[in-house]
């Protein structure tokens, strides 16, 4: 067998290992590639186990389709911040497709490599993995003429493969393929638990999600059971309603969700927000830690979720007042929700002294079947955090 042949296969079933690995791990992935790498995604695709790993790959092929995903027109289509852009995007349509809790991966890839017509830049391509702690960023410049369009986009394909087996923490030992020739220019920066916090604060990131409920018989529920609040502090009622309702719901996955920003208030500060995530360590709950106070947001980064909510929280989402006085733009906004598949479980509420169910509502039929009652005799603990403040003196 001729000896180019046998490096090749050797290759390919380095390349398979590799793969396989990426598959083995419990790195959920977002891929965004334009210009090149398209071998990658036939890699990722046809060895098994793709669906453990793959949640979405988008290929922005067109000045158009590039200009709407990074809803901007960047300097240069082929750049280091365009691929930074991307794997972002990515990485937060990761966090929005993932399972609950499951470290998630968001890829960019943008390159000019070479066409039917003789470029006269270089050869070359950007890479940038996300994940929660790292941003990973690489500038590849290829020798012109070495190879065919097929074989850079493999060797761009290789490099895309390798950079995501670092990102998921399994080994990629393989050849390059490069010459000594061509430059590699790598750069990476780390997050803090604190960083992480205050880019969701300022909207770079969508949420972070903190995984400290142990039953791994849920882990693999994509539905999630939210319940939503500022916990502070957070207490039994809160415990007790949310375990009703993931028994109510009968699959799915349980957690709290606590928005960073108020809509009327100034956000929490990163101490705020630690201290608060330190309640659900101790009860060995997860806890999300996201950017957005209201619903509809909420149901746009969480789709197909059970949000549950108390009546007094159900009489805000179907009040006109909190929709500029106008009842067709609520009925708009809770047509949305329900578009992505979300619920809304209601358990009963005191409000102004008085004890409300979701039976006491007129709930617009179009939406009607997106709520759904949690029976009183399931559920009814008259205890809030804002009583418990101001027992304790807080």
């Amino acid at each position: 067998m001729p000896r180019t042949n046998c490096k090749a296969k050797m290759t390919d079933a380095c390349i398979r290992g590799v793969v396989e690995a990426i598959h083995a791990s419990p790195t959920q992935a977002v891929v965004y590639i334009a210009g090149g790498a398209s071998q990658a995604l036939g890699m990722l695709m046809s060895i098994p186990g793709a669906t453990n790993t793959v949640l979405e790959a988008v290929v922005p092929y067109s000045r158009m389709s590039m200009i709407q995903l990074l809803a901007q027109i960047p300097n240069q289509f082929c750049s280091q911040q365009t691929a930074v852009n991307m794997a972002l995007l990515a990485y937060n349509r990761a966090l929005k497709l993932s399972r609950p809790g499951a470290p998630v991966l968001g890829v960019g890839f943008t390159g000019a490599l070479a066409s039917t017509h003789p470029k006269l830049g270089d050869h070359r391509f950007h890479l940038s993995t996300r994940t929660s702690d790292r941003l990973w960023v690489s500038t590849v410049t290829l020798s012109k003429g070495l190879r065919t369009r097929e074989q850079e986009d493999k060797v761009s394909s290789h490099l895309l493969l390798k950079a995501m087996a670092s990102a998921c923490k399994v080994p990629a030992t393989f050849n390059s393929e490069l010459t000594d020739s061509e430059t590699v220019d790598e750069c990476e920066q780390q997050f803090s638990e604190d960083q992480e916090l205050e880019q969701i604060i300022n909207g770079e990131i969508c949420f972070k999600v903190y995984p400290f409920l142990n039953e791994t018989q849920v882990f693999n529920e994509e539905r999630k059971i939210i319940l939503s609040g500022s916990f502070n502090p957070l207490h039994d009622g809160h415990l007790k309603l949310l375990e009703v309702a993931t028994r109510i719901c009968g699959n799915g996955y349980p957690c709290f969700e606590l928005s960073a920003v108020n809509a009327d208030k100034s956000p929490l500060s990163v101490s705020q927000i630690k201290d608060r995530v330190k309640q659900f360590e101790k009860v060995g709950m997860t806890v999300i830690i996201s950017n957005q106070p209201y619903f509809y947001k909420k149901a746009e980064f969480f789709p197909g979720s059970a949000f549950v909510i108390g009546a007094d929280t159900a009489a805000r989402l179907i009040d006109p007042k909190y929709y500029d006085g106008d009842s067709g733009k609520m009925v708009e906004v809770l047509s949305g929700c329900k578009r992505t598949g979300c619920t809304f479980f209601v358990a009963g509420r005191n409000i102004d002294g008085v004890f409300k169910v979701l039976e006491d509502f007129d709930i617009p039929e179009v939406v009607r079947d997106s709520f759904v009652s949690i029976p009183v005799e399931e559920f009814r603990m008259d205890i809030s955090s804002t009583e418990i403040r101001k027992r304790s003196g807080m």
